[in-house]
């Protein structure tokens, strides 16, 4: 754009000379000549002050030129107060969130199967997990977990949340299936030992049963006894043996509310396991488990964390759509999130701005501005040549008519 409005000038002063040698031809040449002079000035002009703005013209150090580098300092501070004044006050920032309905906004994009389909938004969100993921120290994130667990645990008395909760599994009937496990878990227990019962039955037994084999017998007895007992237990509910496995458990229940020994014996024992370190060795091989899947399920974009991942974003974007409560919850907490940030952080925004801008050198800032101004600037020209070369001719119609 800069050549071409150069070479209109360039074609209006050939133009010009040209026009020139045919003045006594004709008088249309006339009016040929004053366009082209006219327009030659005006795009001469217009050049002049668009330079002007950002460098000297020619190199000559005609005074009020290369107005934005000789100025760069007041610009940034002009710039940085009208930022401050117009954009980064609370009553504007809250103002504008409380129009915008940015939870709606960012829900719907999120939940556009279009948008889940771009593998940008996943590999985006990905990344950021996975930095995250390995920028954490394991050994001190292991560590800083480890103690607020035991500082947490160590002020929280366990054996009345304990009681409350059996209380409450008690009460809704959901003890029984665990009954029904702890039986089948017996019966194969026993099963499994069943020798060992045996041998235990022969030790005991005398002299003369063992020479007569009534130890045997007796042995088969008591794990037929045992079987019979343990199956009759599992299929009746109103079996009396349930009946005193439940009176257990609701003095356990009491006993961990009420009695102080048992809590104090329940205490000690949180604190044994506390400070027990396999305790602290077992949850930092946890968490490196979990954080190495993690990590490589996510990097895995056809395996499930990949999936799993634009699903749960999916979700959430259906969430913030939808829900008009969890939008207005969204929308209340970045709205006060970006006054607080205008209200705590404004100041150095500002002064980061002014700074930014106060360190570039002039060819700097004016290759900015210029870029970013772009092509109209090269328009002011072209327009001063056609609007010049109009005048010129409006000029010359007068002279000729009066």
């Amino acid at each position: 754009m800069r050549r071409t409005a150069t070479g209109l000038i360039v074609l209006m002063a050939a133009l010009f000379l040209w026009s020139g040698r045919f003045l006594e031809a004709h008088p249309a040449w006339g009016y040929l000549h004053a366009f082209a002079e006219a327009a030659m000035v005006g795009g001469l002009a217009d050049w002049f002050a668009v330079t002007a703005l950002f460098r000297r013209p020619l190199g000559l150090p005609i005074p009020h030129t290369a107005i934005i580098p000789e100025n760069k300092d007041r610009i940034a501070d002009t710039m940085a107060g009208f930022l401050r004044e117009n954009f980064l006050t609370p009553a504007v920032v809250g103002r504008r969130m409380g129009s915008m309905n940015l939870a709606h906004a960012v829900g719907s994009y999120l939940a556009d199967p279009g948008a889940m389909k771009d593998s940008r938004i996943r590999s985006g969100a990905g990344e950021l997990a996975v930095e995250v993921l390995e920028s954490l120290d394991p050994e001190r994130l292991g560590t800083q977990v480890r103690s607020g667990i035991k500082a947490q645990l160590g002020k929280l008395e366990v054996a009345p949340l304990l009681g409350g909760m059996l209380d409450a599994m008690i009460a809704d009937g959901r003890h029984k299936p665990l009954i029904d496990k702890i039986i089948r878990w017996a019966g194969l227990v026993l099963e499994d030992n069943e020798t060992m019962v045996r041998d235990m039955v022969h030790k005991r037994a005398n002299a003369v049963l063992r020479f007569t084999g009534l130890d045997e017998r007796l042995a088969n007895s008591v794990l037929d006894g045992l079987y019979k007992l343990l199956a009759e237990v599992l299929v009746d509910p109103e079996h009396p043996l349930r009946s005193k496995v439940e009176e257990g458990l609701h003095e356990l229940a009491r006993g961990l509310r009420e009695d102080p020994e048992m809590r104090d014996r329940v205490e000690r024992m949180k604190n044994e396991l506390l400070d027990n370190p396999a305790i602290g060795e077992w949850w930092q091989g946890v968490w490196e488990r979990l954080r190495a899947n993690l990590i490589s399920s996510i990097r895995n974009s056809n395996g499930p964390g990949g999936g799993y991942l634009g699903e749960t974003l999916g979700e959430l974007g259906a969430a913030l759509r939808d829900d008009a409560r969890l939008q207005r919850q969204v929308n209340r907490f970045a709205r006060r999130t970006a006054v607080g940030v205008a209200t705590r952080y404004g100041d150095q925004i500002v002064r980061l701005v002014s700074e930014t801008v106060r360190r570039w050198d002039a060819q700097t800032i004016t290759d900015r501005v210029e870029g970013a101004v772009g092509r109209d600037l090269q328009f002011i020209r072209i327009n001063g040549t056609m609007v010049g070369g109009l005048v010129g001719v409006t000029i010359h119609t007068l002279e000729a008519i009066f």
